[in-house]
């Protein structure tokens, strides 16, 4: 079978016709597996669906009921639609289709500029986004937000003997688990995500006018309660318990590799409480890891070294780079600043109300944002748990290479399997398109249909040259502040051990498997991401300099330069060779 046939896929649309592969491509940067495809797209899709309705953005009838359209899958990986997400900035009071470019797809290139459609202006939409726009600026706490969390935790609390199940009941269960909470999860997901545009834009458009343009960033830094940064600062004091201990220190200078192993099977009393602390963390944390929407890939619960990798660097920092602290600075700035601007804009008590409210908007769905993920990843893990249980029997059956081949079958040939179908030459088969396709390089941008997949260049076929010394790469303003340190190109978080403290980050994607590497860094260079992305929110957090979207850094930045950061302009700079 041609990778052109790989079985997860769909058609560009007519009406909205414009897809990117930005923001998405740090939730799905792999080709989409066959499962999820089947368990989780059409609920995502759904889900958005809803949160569009919600907003007031469209209604129902705008949208084909019976295929993808606010996302789009195209040579296997994910895109979303930027012709409605620009829509909805167009039908939004105060805001634009530029607004939204800017906030979620920041500076790539090759994007038309946005033309106006028949349909695209609707009064009477307009008038209902207006109406959730004031409620999100006055909306105290997001009760509803609360009351999901305790239910996906409640999952976790409850979760079966998976051992004890059959086969059959293992992917019953997975798959009722989605069905019961995925649509409506990722609307929240999605309706919080655009809710928290709208304090941001607010903050933005009075900086600009009083002359502040970058202390947009500082306004929503340090914000407190987010729940992507926890994981960080949990690994914080398990590096500090490492770092007090000889002994557990010696057992983490052995390397990584076979770490949790030798821990647990330490009976001195350190070895004993970092394990404890340690399970305390995986209980709460377990759910994240690379590329945690696909319940194919592993997180720190079902690879705990992946969790101790980070730990590993972590326990070198000094005391200093302690992320709650650095956090507490950003948090003082932000008020510092904010007295100010509001300061400026006393006399226009439009200004200075709308800007008030911008800010306790800000800490409000800055932190929903997070959350709301989190809640989506913390229930699809409980499925993936369920699915690896199914898998590693597979594979001591003798039926499946690995563990996760499982998400490789569509829902249909999972059935076949639990029939007792040999799929094994279908698991291969696509496995190796798989790999063939995750070494091509997609394209960022898809207007009507897609090129197919084997016309796809190698992956870094069309990188620039490398940045010479003196001069900048470009990018997005993240989190403020400037450092300098030896940039370190890491491309897999699974081994950060090149990185040591005071080194600048270098990273492909930043999902909350690499946001714990922040922590030792003195600042992060993203290749992709936006204001409202997931690096940049905690790297705000973590009081961490910033800057996303530098296209191709990771291939044009050479390993080892002495780099300088500006998280308030953008640039990255190159002071010296390595």
């Amino acid at each position: 079978m041609s990778i052109d046939d790989w079985v997860v896929g769909s058609t560009a649309r007519e009406r909205f016709p414009l897809f990117t592969r930005a923001n998405v491509g740090e939730v799905f940067p792999d080709p989409v597996m066959p499962l999820s495809d089947d368990w989780l797209i059409r609920g995502a899709e759904d889900g958005w669906r809803d949160a569009w309705v919600r907003m007031g953005a469209f209604d129902h009838d705008e949208f084909n009921p019976d295929d993808l359209e606010v996302l789009g899958i195209f040579g296997s990986y994910c895109y979303l639609n930027a012709s409605i997400i620009r829509l909805f900035g167009e039908r939004a009071p105060g805001m634009s289709a530029q607004t939204m470019d800017d906030q979620f797809f920041g500076a790539q290139p090759g994007i038309p500029p946005y033309e106006v459609a028949e349909g695209d202006v609707r009064p009477d939409l307009t008038e209902k986004i207006g109406a959730t726009l004031a409620w999100a600026m006055s909306a105290p706490e997001l009760d509803d937000v609360a009351a999901d969390e305790r239910t996906v935790r409640g999952l976790r609390d409850a979760r079966p003997d998976l051992t004890a199940m059959s086969d059959r009941e293992l992917v019953a269960y997975a798959r009722q688990l989605g069905a019961d909470h995925h649509q409506h999860l990722f609307e929240q997901h999605i309706f919080i995500t655009y809710m928290a545009s709208v304090p941001l834009a607010v903050i933005s458009a009075v900086c600009e006018a009083v002359g502040r343009p970058t202390d947009t960033l500082r306004l929503v830094a340090g914000v407190g309660d987010v729940e992507s940064a926890a994981p960080s600062m949990a690994m914080w004091e398990l590096g500090r318990l490492v770092a007090a201990s000889p002994t557990v220190t010696a057992a983490f200078e052995e390397g990584v590799a076979g770490l949790d192993a030798r821990l647990r099977a330490a009976t001195d009393a350190d070895s004993a409480a970092f394990v404890e602390a340690f399970d305390g963390f995986l209980y709460r944390f377990g759910t994240r890891g690379p590329n945690e929407w696909e319940m194919r890939c592993a997180t720190w619960e079902l690879e705990p070294e992946l969790a101790l990798a980070a730990i590993d660097r972590m326990r070198l920092a000094p005391a200093d780079a302690d992320p709650a602290a650095q956090g507490a600075v950003r948090a003082e700035e932000r008020e510092r600043v904010a007295k100010e601007i509001l300061g400026m804009v006393e006399g226009d008590p439009e200004a200075h109300g709308q800007l008030s409210a911008a800010l306790a908007a800000a800490k409000v769905f800055m932190a929903g944002r997070e959350r709301t993920k989190t809640n989506n990843i913390s229930m699809i893990h409980e499925a993936r748990m369920a699915m690896w249980e199914l898998g590693r029997r597979m594979v001591a059956a003798g039926r499946f290479d690995d563990p996760s081949d499982f998400a490789l079958l569509r829902s249909a040939e999972l059935e076949e399997l639990l029939d007792g179908a040999d799929m094994s030459a279908v698991i291969r088969g696509r496995r190796s398109d798989f790999l063939d396709l995750s070494q091509r390089q997609e394209p960022f941008i898809v207007i009507g249909e897609a090129q197919p997949p084997s016309m796809w260049p190698p992956r870094g076929a069309d990188v620039g040259a490398p940045v010479a010394v003196g001069d900048a790469l470009p990018g997005v303003p993240g989190c403020p502040g400037s450092a300098q340190g030896r940039a370190r190109v890491v491309l897999d978080s699974h081994d950060p051990s090149a990185l040591s403290p005071g080194d600048v980050l270098v990273a492909p994607i930043t999902d909350p498997s690499w946001t714990p590497l922040f922590v030792t860094a003195s600042a992060v260079v993203v290749d992709v991401g936006a204001p409202l992305s997931h690096a940049v929110i905690v790297s705000r957090e973590l009081g961490i300099p910033c800057v996303v979207s530098a296209t191709d850094a990771t291939k044009r930045i050479v390993d080892g330069a002495l780099v300088e950061v500006d998280g308030d302009t953008g640039v990255v700079t190159v002071l010296d060779g390595p």
